[in-house]
């Protein structure tokens, strides 16, 4: 009963210290939505294969989304013509590469702003890296899903909204979910609409702006917020009832602790707005390597995330964007513990 109780508090003390964070998220997140306007967004994009990755990582600034919704945006900015390098780009960086994230890691692990800085730094390095080799990408056909490529390949040929008039008057949000929101109800995502789609500025009243957005704001915390509880609910579990002094042995070890906390958090799947907390509770009993390795490769790589990149990629891409994305976190988080 002890245990049980010792349980409650720490998981009622992790959702109380990241709610704050989720729901700040969330209201920015939806906010630049509508405040952004990606057409210019593209348009200004560098050919350069490598500059043109290195942008796509940092576009998370302008789009500060986790990885629940780094997915259809890059779907859409697929769809709107960028290439793959700077999408994969932007699919990894931008769940870590946002004021947000960073802010939040910032007052998890103030005393220890090396982390804070080496977040950043090796996330951008590895989200860069891999945009550059799928840069040289020529035929996008063979990475993309069928779905999607039919929808690149018949833009000219698109439905156009005038053939569906009950759909002209509904202006549309791109959720960060599979769904539109209408005036009302929920629209499956057709993505032969989404070249034709109006943008969400061009709604003609502020009453149907505030209303989607707050729809917006609600249908996030609803998914964000059971992943968040689920997460809180495995870290306090973990801390509670494993027995210490496999976690002592596990993770003072570098390599074997590195390799622990990158497939935890695979296997956990919490939201980058607020996963430095739930790492916070594992900072007594393991290496700040380890604790680096969980922030840089859960919000690249996740179970959940994988799910909703099937979307976009063929299976055999994601594993590649796997096996990379593992391998240079481990590279990189191997080669600072040897410095701090």
């Amino acid at each position: 009963m002890i245990q049980l109780h010792n349980a409650f508090t720490l998981f009622l003390s992790l959702l109380v210290e990241a709610i704050p964070f989720l729901l700040l998220g969330v209201i920015l997140s939806s906010s630049l939505l509508f405040l952004t306007d990606e057409r210019k967004l593209i348009n200004k994009l560098p050919k350069n294969p490598f500059l043109g990755a290195l942008v796509g990582s940092c576009v998370g600034f302008l789009f500060p989304v986790c990885e629940c919704g780094n997915v259809p945006v890059a779907r859409r900015l697929l769809i709107k013509g960028v290439s793959p390098g700077v999408a994969v780009a932007f699919l990894l960086a931008a769940p870590t590469i946002n004021p947000v994230v960073i802010w939040s890691t910032w007052v998890a692990f103030g005393e220890q702003p090396q982390i804070v800085i080496f977040r950043v730094l090796f996330s951008l390095a590895i989200a860069t890296l891999i945009g550059f080799v799928f840069s040289w990408q020529v035929d996008s056909k063979s990475i993309l899903q069928p779905a999607l490529v039919r929808v690149l390949w018949a833009k000219t040929s698109a439905l156009k909204l005038s053939r569906e008039p009950q759909l002209e008057k509904v202006p549309v949000l791109l959720q960060s979910g599979t769904f539109l929101l209408g005036q009302g109800e929920t629209l499956p995502l057709d993505n032969s609409l989404l070249d034709t789609l109006p943008s969400f500025t061009t709604s003609t009243t502020t009453l149907s702006k505030s209303q989607l957005f707050l729809n917006n704001v609600v249908q996030e915390l609803r998914e964000l917020g059971g992943m968040l509880i689920l997460g809180s609910a495995i870290a306090a579990t973990i801390q509670v009832f494993v027995p210490r002094e496999f976690i002592l042995h596990l993770g003072q070890d570098t390599i074997t602790s590195i390799l622990a906390m990158m497939l935890l958090a695979a296997v956990v799947s919490i939201c980058s707005t607020v996963d430095s907390f739930f790492a916070l509770s594992f900072a007594a009993t393991f290496t700040s390597s380890s604790l680096l390795a969980f922030l840089i490769f859960g919000p690249m790589i996740d179970i959940k995330g994988i799910g909703l990149m099937l979307s976009i990629f063929k299976p055999r891409i994601i594993a590649y964007i796997f096996a990379i994305a593992a391998q240079l976190t481990f590279i990189f988080t191997l080669i600072y513990s040897y410095f701090f």
